[in-house]
């Protein structure tokens, strides 16, 4: 789950700064690697507010090799930039400060990606992606790299939805789930969901999805929908149950998936499975719940696809977010 930290003005980037240093801590990082991300928190929450007209950050833990890492997400509605290599090179300012924010940024991340859009249309804005890990050995990620941003309902302290990610070979297997409703109930559920999808990965998503339905009795219940995406066949498969919403785009191509009407754990009618092709170049694979609205387009984001699946979820999540509800997208590219 991401922690929405809100930066409407200057006046709360201290506030952040000071969330950012608490997560640091709790992942174990040195004074050190506190200090770096306590700068890079300061910088991107006073971006936000100097040049994107206020905006929020996205923070949430991360783990890889054994190891926690502090992810951080800057979002914002802002004019954008229109030339980001010349943005990030210090002494640049168009608020007349030293300039010297996102050079600082990229040099204290271990992980850095960046995308902006100006001009009237919808999705203008700047989001900036920052993974930072202790003494600075950022993990590699092959075949594929993946991202996602989870949102809790609006004065809710839980979130009702749920991602897993499990990796077997050259198939990564990718779940989302949305507990019906909100809240503490909403979590259990999905919850629930998470642990009975990580005790092995199932070859058919139906059978992950049946397994699923039978373990969520008793519970309140969820929508789900699992992708298996393998990546040497070049072919991925999908199962839904509920109003979990896909795509999988590539070489052009963009494929929506199919999921079946009922609910995990309560009732299900005939569950199906779906092949996509998905040989093109660029291969990027979205599921999101349905705090998200399904108007959304990759069309209207230029270049986006290229970025870090976490960015891509970032900025549909900013775009896309009814605010009435919990709010999930997970992304897959495959790995440069």
């Amino acid at each position: 789950m991401n922690r929405l930290l809100p930066v409407p003005d200057a006046s709360h980037a201290n506030a952040a700064r000071r969330e950012v240093e608490s997560v640091a801590r709790t992942c174990g990082f040195s004074e050190q690697d506190i200090g770096r991300a306590a700068l890079v928190a300061l910088e991107m929450a006073t971006n936000v507010a100097r040049h994107g007209g206020g905006g929020h950050l996205l923070l949430r833990e991360v783990s890889a090799e054994d190891r926690k890492g502090l992810e951080l997400i800057s979002i914002d509605r802002g004019p954008g930039m229109a030339d980001i290599a010349h943005s990030m090179s210090d002494g640049v300012s168009t608020y007349g400060s030293a300039g010297v924010g996102l050079g600082a940024i990229r040099r204290q991340a271990d992980e850095f990606d960046i995308h902006s859009q100006t001009g009237p249309e919808p999705g203008h804005g700047t989001a900036i992606y920052v993974r930072l890990w202790p003494g600075r050995r950022a993990p590699v990620e092959k075949l594929a790299v993946v991202g996602s941003v989870s949102v809790p309902k609006p004065e809710e302290l839980v979130c009702g939805d749920g991602v897993s990610v499990v990796r077997s070979g050259s198939v990564v297997s990718l779940l989302v789930v949305d507990g019906l409703g909100h809240g503490v109930a909403a979590q259990q559920a999905a919850n629930a969901a998470c642990e009975l999808f990580q005790k092995g990965l199932v070859a058919s998503p139906v059978m992950a999805v049946q397994r699923i339905h039978a373990g969520l009795r008793g519970t309140r219940g969820a929508a789900i929908g699992v992708a298996n995406v393998d990546l040497v066949a070049s072919s991925l498969t999908f199962s839904g149950l509920g109003n979990i919403a896909g795509l999988a785009a590539a070489g052009g191509q963009v494929r929506r998936f199919v999921s079946m009407n009922g609910i995990a754990g309560h009732t299900a009618g005939q569950l199906r499975e779906f092949v996509y092709p998905c040989d093109g170049q660029g291969l990027v694979v979205i599921l999101h719940s349905d705090g998200i609205g399904t108007s959304w387009s990759l069309d209207r984001y230029p270049g986006l696809a290229a970025r870090h699946p976490a960015l891509i979820a970032a900025v549909l999540y900013r775009d896309g977010t009814r605010g009435r509800d919990d709010a999930t997208v997970l992304v897959l590219r495959r790995a440069p």
